[in-house]
């Protein structure tokens, strides 16, 4: 039954993704759909997308900022311009597509943007609303509304998928920091409420209903505020660093270890590229996760940013080199598969299952040491950020992430 599955803190970003990177997200991110409607269905992805751990996770392992409310656009951009070539192929399409009932469609997009902005009154005014729909009519919506006061986002997730009714407990998931009390009446818990709002409505009016609002404001006394229910709640911290807090250690050192372990017998060619062929399968590994990880594996998108970065060098520059050999290796394996030839897609798949099975005893370097070797590496890996390549380590003194200050 589709409903509200938590919520979490989103920083409100502006600015654009650089085309260098939005050109790689885009196949990439047609990539793993493809990867995933493979093994698991259509069904399975919409599933995915409308988990919004999942979906922070997603938006990280493709080198956007791992915590900002940017990652939704850039996804749901992403995937439109990757999945659009291939929509006659998969049966999946993104924001609309032919072939469909389209008022019906129409219709429940409409009702989906109206439920979040009018019966959720939470502080946030929507202005992202994405709709992907598949050829038998299951639909998944990515929505996000800004709270610009507090610079704040907060991403609604909707699943046709046991949707019985667009008012009585559709969401399958909020995404924002709390804001105090919300009044929600698409909770089925509301009901009585939407009822007595109608029949109100239709006895005293609209003007006699402002009278009635009036008179009750004019009276009221403070109240204590209702108890909330507790809900999973995924925290999106303002800070731009990663931090050991924000990523789970013991299953980062379990996919670094897997990517030693399997590379040498599934990974050999990939490990011969000069340079850039065993940080690639670490990066493998990653990706790999995201495409069969069960939702739990999630509870961390900062993680993911481990593989290809972030695109404002937090934790470091994007490592063009190894972002293209991820792309290649994927593309090889996914372009086998459609063939019948599954040994490379398999080979991916044990990377992940290895991965989960090193991590429940395997250790490492902490946190800090593994980006301080990345920004080391940088310029040889292709480092790219918003700012610009990254120089050779000898031109450039690091203090901080964030800074660069030349000799």
């Amino acid at each position: 039954m589709a409903q509200r599955a938590g919520n979490a803190d989103l920083p409100l970003h502006g600015g654009r993704v650089p085309r260098w990177l939005g050109d790689r997200m885009t196949r990439l991110g047609a990539l793993v759909t493809e990867a995933i409607v493979h093994h698991y269905g259509r069904d399975e992805f919409l599933r995915r997308l409308a988990h919004p751990f999942w979906f922070q996770s997603f938006g990280a392992v493709m080198g956007m900022d791992w915590h900002s409310s940017g990652i939704t656009t850039s996804v749901i951009g992403a995937l439109k311009r990757g999945l659009t070539p291939l929509a006659g192929e998969l049966g999946i399409h993104v924001c609309g597509g032919r072939g469909h009932d389209g008022g019906a469609m129409a219709e429940a997009s409409r009702l989906v943007a109206k439920v979040d902005s009018a019966a959720v009154q939470d502080g946030f005014d929507l202005y992202l609303h994405g709709f992907i729909i598949t050829d038998d009519a299951k639909w998944v919506v990515v929505q996000q509304g800004m709270n610009g006061d507090r610079r704040q986002a907060r991403r609604y997730h909707w699943l046709s998928e046991g949707l019985t009714s667009f008012v009585d407990a559709p969401h399958s998931a909020i995404e924002g920091r709390g804001q105090g009390e919300i009044f929600n009446l698409a909770d089925r818990r509301a009901a009585a409420s939407r009822s007595a709002q109608l029949d109100l409505l239709h006895s005293l009016g609209p003007d006699g209903l402002l009278r009635e609002v009036a008179s009750i404001e004019a009276r009221a006394a403070p109240q204590a505020e209702p108890a909330q229910p507790l809900l999973p709640h995924l925290f999106m911290p303002a800070h731009h660093e990663v931090r050991e807090s924000d990523v789970n250690l013991r299953r980062l050192h379990g996919s670094f270890a897997a990517a030693a372990e399997r590379g040498p017998e599934d990974f050999k060619d990939l490990l011969l590229v000069p340079g850039v062929g065993a940080r690639t399968v670490k990066a493998l590994a990653m990706v790999a996760e995201v495409v069969h990880g069960t939702p739990c594996r999630f509870s961390d998108p900062a993680r993911f940013s481990l593989a290809h970065g972030g695109k404002d060098r937090h934790p470091f520059p994007v490592p063009l080199k190894v972002y293209d050999e991820t792309i290649g290796v994927m593309k090889s394996a996914v372009s086998k598969a459609r063939l019948g030839r599954e040994e490379e897609l398999a080979a991916l798949k044990r990377l992940d299952e290895q991965s989960r099975r090193l991590e429940r005893y395997v250790t490492g370097p902490d946190l800090k040491e593994i980006v301080a070797g990345e920004f080391r590496d940088s310029a040889r890996f292709g480092g790219r950020s918003i700012f610009g390549w990254e120089p050779p380590e000898e031109e450039t003194i690091i203090s901080e992430p964030g800074d660069r200050a030349r000799r």
